[in-house]
């Protein structure tokens, strides 16, 4: 099994919708979160923190 060179930068897809209210002016807060497939979010429209799963 080939294991994922750690020297390549891979582009992570930053953007998200707020789930609280649709908007797409968002910012990933944490480039990890609490598990790989979890990242932490702050919506710039209503300022609620979220999660992005995927």
């Amino acid at each position: 099994m080939r294991r994922p060179d750690p020297s390549v930068d891979v582009k992570e897809d930053d953007s998200a919708e707020c789930p609280y209210c649709g908007s797409t002016d968002t910012e990933r807060e944490h480039p990890k979160g609490p598990s790989l497939c979890r990242s932490m979010h702050f919506c710039n429209a209503c300022e609620q923190p979220f999660e992005k799963f995927g």
